[in-house]
């Protein structure tokens, strides 16, 4: 007589997790059309029969139609496409539910403009909205403005955490600065320099990172004098520069952590100078450009964090909150953070 098939069962044959089967057959959140389809063809397979019938998607004829809007950063790379498809999952999810989303990008880190795009989608209809905004305090103010016009806000990825926003949904920042520290610790001796090189000190997200690495190196007993903190709002050239400078006026500079996005920029002017088999470089974050220079060795360790559920969450959460009144019990902070090397980079 064959076993019957259990939960675990189901999750081994769809690929995920015991969790995200439950969720599918509970009808919860933060599972997208194609998972769900897959656990369900897996359900099917290995005849598993839950305790109690599986429900299909809302019907959503009983809720009024609403709009939702989205602010995003002028940045690219992995944020931008994984944001996007968590953005572009949540919206086929809640289509059904008459959820309208509308997405702002903006062009600069000025935050006139970022309030300029919070006006325009107050405008056009927005009855929540999900940023990803500096940490400035003309910002936190519009976003108490949009409080008392009754648009909730939630942050996700850098939060503005005084602010008046609902929630934030993003990684626990100073875990993965002080994750990067531990690693770097292991790779350096104990009177080495190291460069921090920083995006954007406005945005709250780089700015804990690196408050977490700077806290975990001197409790490692690293001194503020052996770490140079540099800001490069991550681009490129101004990164080659930096380095390029930092070269030339550290001779023994050791290591480098990387707290934005522009990690070519760095190797780049490491191989350009024959320092890249001798300074150890930690960076966050996961793109095809960082997976090949993990291969060839150039960068050391990466730290992830999960984007897309930074995309897809807020939206299911402000959907929750304007459709049924459930509000956010508390920020929502990741605990996915992974570190990738070269061995493990797939």
């Amino acid at each position: 007589m064959s076993k019957r098939a259990t939960i675990q069962t189901v999750a081994e044959r769809a690929g995920v997790s015991r969790g995200t089967v439950d969720r599918v057959i509970n009808n919860r959140s933060y599972v997208s059309a194609e998972v769900r389809a897959r656990i369900l063809k897996a359900i099917e397979e290995v005849g598993y029969v839950p305790a109690r019938r599986i429900q299909p998607p809302e019907e959503t004829t009983e809720f009024a139609p609403i709009r939702l809007g989205v602010l995003l950063p002028n940045w690219t790379g992995p944020f931008k496409s994984e944001v996007s498809s968590g953005i572009a999952d949540a919206r086929r999810e809640l289509a059904p539910c008459h959820v309208e989303i509308r997405v702002c990008v903006c062009e600069t880190d000025l935050p006139v403009e970022c309030i300029e795009h919070l006006d325009a989608l107050a405008e056009w209809g927005a009855q929540g909205i999900a940023l990803c905004a500096l940490n400035d305090i003309s910002i936190e103010a519009k976003v108490g403005e949009l409080a008392d016009r009754g648009i909730p806000c939630i942050t996700f990825n850098s939060d503005l955490p005084d602010s008046r926003r609902l929630c934030f949904v993003g990684q626990d920042y100073a875990k993965s600065g002080r994750i990067a520290a531990e690693l770097l610790s292991k790779c350096v001796p104990h009177d080495a320099r190291i460069l921090a090189m920083v995006g954007n000190l406005e945005y709250h997200g780089h700015r804990t990172r690196l408050d977490g690495f700077c806290a975990r190196m001197h409790e490692l007993g690293f001194t503020a004098a052996q770490i140079e903190i540099t800001e490069t709002y991550n681009n490129y050239r101004l990164t080659c520069d930096k380095v390029r400078q930092a070269l030339h006026n550290t001779p023994d500079l050791a290591a480098i952590y990387m707290v934005n996005r522009s990690v070519t920029g760095c190797t780049d002017a490491l191989r350009q100078a024959g320092a890249a088999d001798r300074i150890r470089v930690v960076a966050h974050d996961v793109s095809v450009r960082t997976k090949l220079l993990l291969q060839e060795g150039s960068l050391d360790f990466t730290i992830t964090q999960d984007m897309y559920r930074q995309g897809y969450l807020p939206l299911i959460l402000l959907r929750e909150l304007l459709h049924k009144g459930k509000h956010p019990q508390e920020d929502q902070l990741s605990t996915r953070i992974a570190i990738i090397c070269s061995q493990n980079i797939d």
